[in-house]
């Protein structure tokens, strides 16, 4: 019984911050209107997988970046599925990146800033040529790097508040 408490709290954890998650990729186009402000620029998808790392699992957090993406091209069609599909590859990439950096470097907050790091190298690469191809328009960063930079920093200061004592 009472290792079925902790794993049950998990999977309410889990199911909870999905629900969060899936409401707030839903509803950030409305967002943004209502705000008058571009709430991408947060990195929403970004935000709710780092926070299944930090407060789930790592395998909730592989669905999340596999799912999220997906739910707003079926709900809204947008980003349009070739970016949704790129989006995913990127958001998996954190979650493996960080899993592994996070296994083999002290400092946990260098391991989430790397593996956002190398998730977005992969994202810019693979959408360079798919822009160059024509399979893909628009242009190849929408997003400032500075903004870019400053949720990088937020995202591994998160990550180093709420799980750097464990690593140590």
């Amino acid at each position: 019984m009472e290792m079925a408490l902790p794993r049950q709290n998990m999977v309410t954890r889990s199911v909870l911050l999905n629900i969060v998650g899936i409401a707030f990729v839903y509803l950030a186009p409305t967002l943004s209107h209502f705000f008058a402000a571009p709430v991408y620029y947060l990195e929403p998808m970004r935000l709710m997988v780092v926070l299944g790392l930090v407060h789930t699992n790592r395998t909730n957090a592989v669905i999340m970046s596999l799912t999220l993406p997906a739910f707003s091209f079926f709900i809204s069609s947008h980003p349009v599925f070739l970016k949704a599909s790129l989006i995913s590859v990127e958001l998996l990439v954190n979650v493996l990146v960080f899993v592994w950096l996070s296994k083999k470097l002290k400092e946990i907050a260098v391991a989430a800033f790397l593996s956002i790091l190398v998730s977005k190298l992969f994202y810019y690469a693979v959408k360079a040529v798919l822009l160059s191809s024509a399979l893909l328009g628009g242009s190849l960063v929408s997003t400032p790097i500075m903004v870019q930079v400053m949720m990088t920093l937020i995202f591994s200061a998160y990550v180093y508040q709420m799980l750097g004592k464990k690593k140590e």
